[in-house]
């Protein structure tokens, strides 16, 4: 006679793999019946009461509104009805208004700012389905490579608690490497987005500027102009789930739904042999660090696997390449000006400012000077930012990619030394390690967003000490699918999300 099938610990069985699964995972098993909404959201739950303490990723909870949604996806399923997201727990970053719940970017004069409603993304991937049961942390006023505040705490990295999970979308990356939600929603001026990704070891996009409506984020509420620069994106355990979100995120804008509608060109490549290939490895005037090596020969090992191959610097043709160190430049004065409330400079800046010499064209010297930018002169920035652009689309008729390490850092522990913009971070080089200034460790995450590239994160396995380093794909502009195919297909060649020791349920 057959053993007796035990189904309650199938079912057990079954949401502990779906913890760290997908998103498209997650919906292919609610739409087959193999689990419930509900039950795949109390398993969420449990997992969050019994483990975020310990990481402090999700600091907003909407459990109850999460278990009547639920209810309501499961009678929809049981209906036939299919969306792509339909009963998968979502969390989103805390800056994303979600109706009944407080947006206070982490400042404390602000826990009274309860949102009215959904922002724009936020109703997009409610329409798709999605259940969403919370936010995750941030720093304060998103100004951070890390994510505390006086409002909901320190956020840590569940690879080593003692690290930060990066900023400002880094409570969003910590939720899905901790197996709480599949899918989480940010937003990237500075690599808020990829850093995240890249110090935990999941995938993250920064869209083409302007691409995603950013209504309903940020303060004040009820603004309606958009800070230059930034712009929403997805995180994910998986590349696919990247394509699976952002075509969610297009359109929610009523105003300019009116006249026109974006739609996504295909990627330019199915096949990873593909993708013609830029590699840059090392940024021009500093040494190459041996996180930035590591990325390097990893990326170009997965391509020649696969029957690629990379270009180097040194091959391309003269003037091909967009100077680097002056769109950087660039990209500090247009950051800085992007402030509507410019921040109080430190008494070391405020000298450092004073001190400037008017022939001082350097990154620094443009940082101090951005909190003060004339509207004449920001417009002729702009200009220049757009001619840099149209140098990005020459370059894109000969590559399909660029890729570049994310940062030149994995997590580094946590520092809350103020003032920010003088503290100093442990980054090893071949020749030992060395302290890097905070400002300098932007140059790879600022690389796409001053031209408003479409830029995909993903991770490219361990370093020496444990920790997730990852890689980034910066494509043409708007053509957002073709560095999310690649990275995609990249999953298929090293080893793609990995779950954390000890984050693993066990049957």
């Amino acid at each position: 006679m057959n053993a007796p099938v035990d189904t309650q610990h199938l079912k057990t069985a079954l949401l502990n793999r779906l913890s760290h699964a997908s998103a498209t995972e997650q919906a292919r098993a609610l739409a087959e019946g193999q689990v419930s909404a509900s039950e795949l959201l109390e398993h969420s739950i449990e997992r969050i009461e019994r483990l975020n303490p310990a990481i402090n990723a999700l600091v907003v909870l909407d459990l109850e509104r999460a278990r009547a949604d639920a209810r309501a996806a499961d009678a929809a399923l049981a209906r036939g009805e299919r969306r792509p997201l339909l009963g998968v727990p979502v969390s989103v970053k805390e800056n994303f208004d979600v109706a009944g719940l407080p947006t206070t970017v982490g400042d404390p004069a602000r826990t009274g700012n309860l949102a009215a409603q959904d922002s724009a993304a936020v109703a997009g991937l409610r329409e798709a389905g999605a259940i969403v049961l919370g936010k995750s942390n941030v720093p304060l006023a998103l100004a951070d490579l890390q994510s505390y505040n006086a409002v909901y705490g320190l956020s840590r990295n569940p690879w080593n608690p003692a690290r930060t999970p990066g900023g400002s979308s880094g409570g969003s990356a910590a939720a899905l490497a901790a197996g709480f939600v599949a899918l989480e929603l940010g937003t990237d001026i500075g690599g808020s987005i990829r850093i995240p990704a890249h110090f935990t070891g999941v995938y993250g996009h920064k869209t083409s500027q302007g691409l995603i409506s950013l209504l309903g984020t940020g303060l004040p509420a009820g603004r309606q102009g958009e800070r230059d620069l930034a712009v929403a994106g997805p995180l994910a355990r998986s590349a696919a789930d990247l394509a699976l979100a952002l075509p969610l995120l297009l359109n929610r804008d009523p105003r300019q739904n009116k006249t026109w509608r974006a739609t996504l060109p295909a990627p330019r490549h199915s096949r990873l042999s593909d993708f013609r290939l830029l590699l840059l490895d090392q940024w021009p005037g500093t040494a190459q660090s041996l996180s930035e090596q590591r990325v390097s020969q990893r990326l170009a090992q997965a391509v020649q696997a696969a029957g690629g191959r990379v270009t180097r610097v040194s091959e391309l043709a003269p003037g091909l390449l967009p100077d680097l160190v002056a769109s950087h430049t660039l990209y500090r004065s247009l950051l800085g000006s992007s402030l509507a409330d410019p921040p109080t400079l430190s008494a070391g800046a405020q000298q450092r400012l004073a001190a400037l010499q008017p022939d001082d064209n350097s990154a620094d010297a443009a940082w101090l000077r951005s909190f003060s930018l004339s509207h004449r002169d920001w417009l002729r920035l702009n200009e220049a930012r757009l001619q840099l652009r149209a140098q990005w689309e020459k370059l894109f008729e000969q590559f399909d990619l660029v890729m570049s390490p994310v940062a030149p850092l994995p997590a580094f522990e946590h520092n809350q030394q103020e003032p920010k913009d003088e503290r100093s971070y442990p980054v090893a080089f071949a020749d030992g390690v060395r302290p890097v200034r905070f400002l300098d460790l932007f140059h790879w995450a600022g690389l796409p967003v001053l031209p408003g590239l479409p830029a995909t994160s993903f991770p490219l396995g361990l370093d020496e000490s444990g920790l997730p380093i990852g890689g980034q794909a910066v494509g043409p502009f708007l053509e957002d699918l073709t560095p999310i195919r690649f990275a995609e297909l990249l999953e298929a060649q090293q080893p793609g999300f990995i779950v954390p020791p000890g984050w693993q349920t066990t049957d």
